[in-house]
């Protein structure tokens, strides 16, 4: 598949590209804020999330507890058989949505744009005038942990994808810089699954024909990649191999939609765990949509089964809202639906949309509610 290099321009010869992306990742943001909160768990194996005695899962944990194998989205009684010595912790959103709002300011204090993921992410666009964005980067950085005493890895790139893989580059506390050099040097051997975009089940039909790194799939015939994963994925992926992945930073911007996907380690049997997941990926949704002072009124549940068919179900309310509680329940009842189907899943996914805005007169009333 032929494309153009970065920082080539059409006539083949090198271009200036701008290191203006930063992803921001907090590094095991609600066991960290546990840990800060009290000195005793410090240094300790940490784990927020469900009990293991009411079959619940892993939100987050920390180091320590990831040195055990344990991870998030993995049951909660699992992770008790790898470290019996564990703390387990209850989820408390209030406190990690206070430290986020604390974070965002300090981003927005650049003057860029400035996109949340969740509670412990966001990218941000340098602003135009910055002279040197590794170092406003290095300086945001700096400020966060301080602020919050927390620590936060931190990626800079000249697009989305490549930021947010940096930002992964060197846990905890890491900062990298994926620039034009590393993407000639380090890129073409990158796994296909470390990609940002590239899930699961993508990077398994590729490996199935032997395209398993980023430079198998440059050099793979195109008809052979259309086959595989049809022409907008095999075009989408293309770009990520390349570098040149373009997905501007959005900072306002109504969303059509919002979501929230977990994929998971073993297949999930028990419907009970399932809502555990659910419950847990709801509260990170309406956190989001809180947010962007949205509501939603459709709500979407996705699940991938074990032979990689995905099945989904939808509800649409009365009126929009915000309510976790309501939403959650709605939830649970499309899962109920799908009970008959499920034998094992892979994925799970659910998805908010049809919004309204308080901005929207007609909108108001509904708002008022919550």
């Amino acid at each position: 598949m032929r494309l153009p290099t970065p920082g080539a321009s059409a006539d083949g010869r090198r271009e200036h590209v701008a290191m203006h992306i930063m992803h921001l990742d907090m590094d095991a943001f609600y066991a960290s804020v546990e840990q800060r909160d009290d000195p005793s768990l410090q240094g300790k194996a940490v784990i927020v999330g469900g009990s293991p005695e009411s079959r619940g899962v892993v939100s987050a944990c920390s180091y320590e507890a990831r040195k055990f194998g344990i991870h998030s989205a993995m049951p909660s009684y699992r992770a008790r058989q790898l470290c019996p010595e564990a703390i387990f912790l209850p989820t408390d959103f209030s406190r990690y949505r206070e430290v986020s709002r604390r974070i965002r300011r300090i981003l927005r204090s650049a003057g860029g744009l400035v996109q949340p993921v969740g509670l412990d992410e966001a990218y941000v666009q340098m602003p135009a005038d910055c002279e040197d964005p590794v170092a406003l980067a290095t300086v945001l950085q700096d400020r966060i942990q301080r602020h919050t005493r927390l620590s936060c890895s931190v990626g800079v790139s000249f697009n989305k994808p490549l930021a947010k893989m940096a930002s992964e580059w060197d846990k905890p506390g890491g900062f990298t810089v994926f620039d034009l050099e590393m993407v000639r040097r380090v890129l073409p051997d990158m796994p296909l699954r470390d990609l940002p975009g590239v899930g699961p089940q993508t990077a398994q039909q590729l490996a199935r024909n032997g395209i398993t790194r980023c430079r198998d799939y440059c050099r793979a015939p195109l008809d052979q990649l259309v086959r595989i994963l049809g022409k907008s994925r095999a075009w989408d992926v293309a770009l990520l191999c390349r570098g040149l992945y373009r997905d501007t930073v959005s900072d306002g911007e109504r969303p059509k939609s919002m979501s929230q996907e977990r994929t998971f380690h073993q297949d999930v049997e028990d419907p009970r765990d399932l809502q555990e997941h659910i419950s847990l990926m709801m509260g990170e949704l309406c956190e989001r949509i809180r947010q962007r002072e949205l509501a939603a009124s459709t709500l979407t549940l996705k699940v991938r089964l074990s032979d990689f068919r995905d099945v989904s179900r939808s509800t649409t309310l009365s009126s929009p809202t915000v309510d976790e509680e309501v939403l959650r329940n709605e939830a649970f009842g499309l899962l109920a639906s799908l009970f008959g189907q499920v034998r094992g899943v892979r994925l799970m996914g659910l998805t908010l949309s049809n919004f309204s805005y308080p901005d929207v007169p007609e909108q108001l009333s509904l708002f008022s509610q919550h």
